[in-house]
């Protein structure tokens, strides 16, 4: 087999597997762009969030599920990157949006509280929101994961 075919090979190989990675992954969708997204349904996994990560890929976040709307409040003690926190009712509008939230290393850390209450939090890279155009009151869409909706 010739170099060049090999090499063509190898990376039409790549790209399949790399689809097939997302193929079963949970994602929300903000005004066309997808992000793949970590769940954050348990305590444990809330608490810990996107602590001591160093960096998140420009189409990754965090979606964290609770089980009732009420008012959140997030904060970014021990974490190192700048985060859009969006906030979602119980059918995925969003309720407000913390822009550009930094990162905090010390004991007392600012709170981020919701406009209202929120079912789901979507934190994504700082400055994603603005750059989509994302405001109050739009609506996001999932896949790949079914939400415990209120009956």
């Amino acid at each position: 087999m010739q170099p060049s075919l090999l090499k063509l090979l190898v990376a039409a190989i790549t790209c399949l597997a790399l689809a097939a990675c997302h193929a079963n992954e949970p994602w929300v969708e903000v005004k066309g762009k997808r992000f793949y997204v970590e769940i954050a349904d348990t305590t444990e996994k809330q608490a810990r969030g996107l602590m001591f990560r160093d960096e998140l890929a420009d189409n990754r976040g965090m979606l964290f599920v609770f089980r009732r709307e009420a008012p959140r409040a997030f904060w970014m003690r021990n974490t190192r990157i700048p985060l859009d926190i969006i906030y979602l009712d119980r059918d995925l509008r969003v309720v407000s949006i913390t822009h550009n939230a930094r990162p905090c290393r010390t004991q007392r850390c600012p709170s981020y509280p919701s406009e209202g209450p929120a079912m789901y939090v979507l934190e994504v890279n700082a400055g994603q929101a603005r750059s989509l155009g994302l405001e109050r009151g739009d609506t996001l869409t999932v896949g790949n994961l079914e939400l415990p909706w209120p009956g």
